[in-house]
């Protein structure tokens, strides 16, 4: 029963750690691009980065397959590198949890960036310094409580993923069942004590995410 019940917890933190890791690197680096800067189709841009927070799980899960198929170039592409599709592997959860997660990380770097006092960076470009210096030693570390918030949501959605992830890597014990679809497998099987127990370890995670989220922000 152990074993039954750690699988999914463990495969869970895996995927969502791996997604975190992209869409930190992700969430960065477009929103470092993005903040302060106007021109001709930002609104198009941020419109589609954002669009996987109020798309249904479904229709993520949807858009995936289609992306990813065999039938895709890139689905094609994908197969014939490593010999075998990408859906209903680890790194199709991967995918849908960085997809879903990705939009929360955008946001709150790009709003972190926006927040920086310029006189500061502009001050740092008149004595000579570099912009990945600029960046990385007075944007980077101003921004840095946002940026942690940022991560802690991202990490926790990613958790949290279902819809897509279902639909797109499946429901493997032991590969890519994760413990959102164990717990509806264990409720549809009528296995309630697996359930409580998987539902129990996801809300003591995501309490201890989200109360690091408040130590982070004080």
């Amino acid at each position: 029963m152990a074993t039954n019940f750690w699988s999914p917890v463990i495969l869970s933190i895996e995927i969502a750690f791996i997604s975190c890791i992209i869409v930190f690197i992700l969430g960065i680096s477009f929103g470092k691009f993005m903040a302060n800067r106007l021109f001709k189709g930002k609104s198009l841009i941020e419109t589609i980065f954002l669009l996987p927070l109020v798309l249904p799980p479904t229709v993520v899960g949807f858009l995936l397959i289609i992306f990813f198929g065999r039938n895709s170039p890139i689905g094609q592409l994908i197969e014939s590198i490593f010999q075998q599709p990408i859906m209903f592997t680890w790194w199709a959860a991967v995918i849908a949890a960085t997809v879903v997660a990705f939009p929360l990380m955008y946001q709150s770097c790009k709003t972190g960036f926006e927040a920086v006092d310029k006189d500061i960076e502009n001050a740092a470009r008149v004595d000579g310094a570099s912009e990945f210096n600029i960046f990385l030693f007075i944007s980077l570390p101003l921004s840095l409580k946002v940026i942690i918030s940022g991560v802690i949501m991202s990490f926790a959605r990613a958790l949290g993923e279902f819809g897509a992830t279902l639909m797109f890597a499946g429901n493997i014990p032991g590969k890519t069942q994760t413990t959102p679809t164990a717990i509806y497998i264990a409720i549809d099987s009528g296995n309630m004590d697996m359930a409580w127990l998987w539902v129990a370890c996801m809300i003591g995670i995501s309490f201890l995410m989200l109360f690091g989220i408040q130590l982070v922000r004080k």
